[in-house]
């Protein structure tokens, strides 16, 4: 499925996919359905960013109370396998060439003084300024969202998972990617003869070992590498009459030693308005030397030659940066011509537009706001957060443009996020109301005034990531 014409003609049709995923998130809420549904649509319908909870009891057409609100998020339930489902079936943006690119990035809710909230890791937060890196507790969600083909604030999330401490971050990740790339090709988001769908990572990821993990699926693995790594060119042919063990590696390529970089199979220059001058070089067939040591202690037979395409990116500005270090690039594609080359650091940088839904996500849909305790209620915000920007996605057709009066006319078709949801309000009252009608009730009387806190929560330290056997040395002598 394409994504949605902008054009006035699609307007009846935007509204029935609208109107169908609200059905399919209305029936996906098995337990305070109505409440969680109400919640929602509080979320699209406030005035202003999402500062509490509370507040949104507030809003017209929330006929419940805060109480039923905190209820429901605290005691609710939502069948998320369904909303994966119906997240995977809506139309999904493409690119040029109609192959479909998604993103795959953690961004963390941080809770540094919840000492009762249980699962927390320590997260990486950059701080102002360059080495003004932190850590601080929280709970990370590794999300997977598809991508649009040109610059925009717009993505399709659809996935979140929570890690937790004894999660191996690369295998969660791994998993992840694999259901989200079986729910695409169930819904026909791929067909055979369709270009591979391209999956993109950041730094801080394995991208070889993701693309041995993926072999058997349908995509193409990219990924940005840190700039003190060491690569391998393929053995080249033995001589004859030689004699011992055939060597697995060739010469070295250091990414931070030009003198070990022979010439480019591939160089192009790209003229942008954004970068200036693009300049890409690409290598061929480079592969990582594998050890048995920390994630491949485990892998039994020899290992594994994952070979793909380098790609060293060098432009002449970046906003703020007038001196920009090179980005290099590790595509699991071989023998790429100069038009996938280009084709790959291109899509690489529409990975950045996943970093606008999260700033979305926490200053405008209050993802981040409310005072969680428990991780479980947290995904069943997060879900909820979820399908809020889904439904946002989905009346971009239908949005007029509500500007301020400081604010510049949009283009027809390139509202952003935060103006659609200006208009959402406008939008529900064509929708039919799902939320059946609340029951009455009166509030329970609570702890008699003065007394003590008999049953205190539990407190919990904040969970480090499981430490593992790193050599297979270490691993024997835990073993015994």
């Amino acid at each position: 499925m394409d994504s949605l014409p902008e054009d006035a003609g699609a307007g009846p049709l935007a509204l029935a996919v609208l109107s169908g995923f609200r059905r399919e998130f209305h029936a996906s809420l098995t337990a305070r359905a109505g409440e969680l549904f109400e919640l929602a649509d509080a979320v699209l319908c406030s005035g202003g960013p999402v500062r509490n909870l509370a507040a949104l009891s507030l809003v017209p057409g929330h006929r419940r109370g805060h109480g039923a609100l905190y209820d429901a998020v605290n005691c609710g339930r939502i069948e998320i396998a369904r909303l994966r489902r119906s997240l995977a079936g809506l139309p999904l943006p493409r690119a040029a060439d109609g192959r479909l690119m998604l993103a795959v990035d953690v961004s963390n809710w941080l809770r540094p003084g919840a000492a009762t909230s249980p699962g927390r890791l320590f997260c990486h937060v950059y701080g102002r300024g360059k080495g003004q890196a932190q850590m601080i507790p929280g709970w990370p969600y590794s999300v997977v969202a598809a991508l649009e083909p040109g610059r925009t604030s717009w993505t399709a999330v659809l996935d979140a998972v929570r890690l937790g401490p004894g999660d191996d971050e690369a295998q969660v990740t791994a998993a992840q990617v694999r259901e989200v790339i079986t729910r695409l090709i169930e819904a026909g988001h791929w067909r055979e003869g369709d270009p591979p769908i391209l999956v993109i990572f950041d730094a801080g990821y394995d991208p070889m070992r993701l693309a041995h993990q993926l072999t058997d699926l349908p995509v193409e693995i990219l990924g940005r590498l840190r700039s003190d790594r060491v690569l391998h060119f393929p053995v080249p042919p033995r001589q004859p009459g030689t004699n011992g063990r055939p060597p697995r590696h060739g010469r070295e390529f250091a990414l931070a030693d030009p003198a070990t970089w022979p010439d480019p199979a591939v160089t192009t220059t790209t003229q942008t308005t954004r970068y200036g001058t693009a300049a890409a070089r690409a290598w061929d067939r480079l592969h990582p030397r594998l050890t048995h040591r920390s994630a491949w202690i485990s892998h039994d037979g020899p290992l594994p030659v994952i070979e793909g395409t380098l790609i060293r990116l060098q432009v002449d500005h970046l906003p703020g940066d007038r001196h920009p270090k090179p980005v290099w690039l590790w595509c699991s594609l071989t023998g790429a011509p100069p038009a996938d080359v280009d084709r790959c650091w291109q899509a690489f940088l529409r990975r950045f537009d996943l970093e606008h839904t999260f700033r979305l996500y926490k200053q405008v849909l209050g993802w981040t706001a409310p005072k969680i305790r428990d991780p479980a209620a947290a995904d069943r915000w997060t879900w909820i957060v979820i399908a809020c920007y889904a439904q946002l996605r989905l009346a971009r057709p239908l949005a007029a443009d509500l500007r301020l009066p400081w604010e510049r006319p949009a283009p027809p078709g390139r509202l952003t996020p935060a103006r659609v949801r200006r208009d959402f309000r406008n939008i529900r009252a064509t929708l039919p109301c799902l939320a059946g009608a609340p029951k009455p009730g009166k509030p329970g009387p609570g702890r008699p005034p003065g007394s003590k806190n008999r049953r205190p929560a539990p407190r919990h330290d904040v969970g480090k990531t499981t430490k593992r056997d790193r050599t297979l040395k270490a691993q024997r002598e835990r073993a015994g």
